[in-house]
């Protein structure tokens, strides 16, 4: 990949490395995705993700009370507005109590510790790029927003139904598929694309959040005290909703992983025509997007042989030669190599398989 510096945004380069850094502690797949962008997408793209980070993290903490939390998602909500007075010094400063100690802060923290300097290299970009940024981000942290509250009774989010889950899945990620549509039509696209596009770009995002929640049940359960498979689908299984990781229950609750996973299955055709009409312009690439895209699909096909491991703790995940195997043969690929990568990962780790993909 060539990363060209006079087509880099208008930001200190120190600002924009420290960015770009920071992705690749907080985000192994999204790491993937900026490091085969081309310039200047690759920075429009990392600058919105770590926008939309700081929220999450605030959203996933165990230590902040839900109507703390609430309160700092609403005031990061009005410094991201561009006609608000609320400045981001002062949600820095109301979330300045509840950073772990210098020395002990994971990557998340180190982000959210370093939130002015992300909105410093954020309003360095040109205006049509923030334009396009700012509104999904902002859906994304109200509707986090409106979660937490939803649920600050509970201490966690105990999602109802599969409605309720697809509108979580939709402001955690389906403003994200927005946010990176609003950046690859600006300027001229004709408007059957633009609406192809605009119809895709939320199954996309839905697509990717729903195999995260299916593989993180354990995790999103011990760590955050967060249950995404719905109490309905539970109730089906027999499984009570605060029981969800308990032995009793495994393969009880690892068939509600399979469903879910089945589910987000329902989402890749979209999510396809989405890659296959995506405009590559800007430093825009198929790779970026069809690299998650394969990962969720062979994330899926280790979902349904062994649901039981999401809820167990052992992990569902793809092998780092399947992932080397994916990005090695897709950088360059055409849209047309998609399916047929698609239908081998679907089956078998692509690294094993023994088609040849043109």
């Amino acid at each position: 990949m060539s990363r060209h510096a006079d087509a880099r945004p208008p930001a200190t380069d120190d600002d924009l490395d420290w960015c770009h850094d920071a992705v690749q502690g907080v985000s192994r797949t999204f790491a993937l995705t900026v490091d085969v962008l081309e310039e200047p997408m690759a920075s429009h793209i990392c600058i919105g993700y770590l926008l939309c980070r700081i929220a999450d993290t605030v959203e996933d903490s165990s230590s902040i009370a839900p109507d703390e939390q609430a309160h700092l998602l609403r005031l990061y909500d009005r410094a991201l507005d561009p006609d608000d007075d609320t400045t981001v010094d002062e949600f820095v400063t109301a979330v300045q109590p509840h950073l772990p100690p210098e020395g002990e802060q994971s990557d998340d923290w180190m982000v959210v510790a370093n939130t002015a300097r992300v909105f410093r290299t954020f309003e360095a970009l040109p205006e049509d790029v923030r334009e396009a940024v700012t509104p999904p981000v902002r859906e994304l942290v109200s509707g986090m927003a409106m979660f937490v509250e939803r649920y600050s009774q509970t201490g966690g989010l105990r999602i109802q139904s599969r409605e309720e889950l697809e509108e979580y899945c939709y402001y955690a990620a389906g403003t994200v598929g927005n946010l990176i549509t609003n950046l690859v039509t600006r300027g001229n696209i004709d408007s059957e694309r633009r609406s192809r596009l605009y119809d895709t770009a939320e199954e996309f995002g839905l697509l990717l959040q729903l195999v995260n929640i299916a593989k993180d049940v354990h995790d999103d359960y011990t760590a955050e005290n967060n249950v995404y498979l719905p109490a309905d689908w539970l109730d089906d299984a027999g499984v009570p909703q605060e029981e969800v990781v308990d032995p009793e229950h495994n393969d009880r609750a690892a068939s509600v992983v399979k469903r879910t996973a089945d589910h987000a299955k329902s989402f890749v055709d979209d999510a396809q025509t989405y890659l296959e009409t995506v405009p590559l312009r800007e430093g825009n690439t198929l790779a970026a997007w069809a690299i998650p895209f394969l990962l969720a699909v062979g994330t899926l096909r280790e979902l349904v042989a062994n649901p039981e491991h999401a809820v167990t703790g052992e992990g569902v995940k793809i092998s780092r030669q399947e992932v080397f195997a994916v990005v090695s043969e897709m950088n360059g690929a055409s849209a047309e190599s998609l399916a047929e990568m698609r239908e081998i990962i679907s089956r078998q780790p692509f690294h094993r398989a023994t088609t040849n993909v043109d």
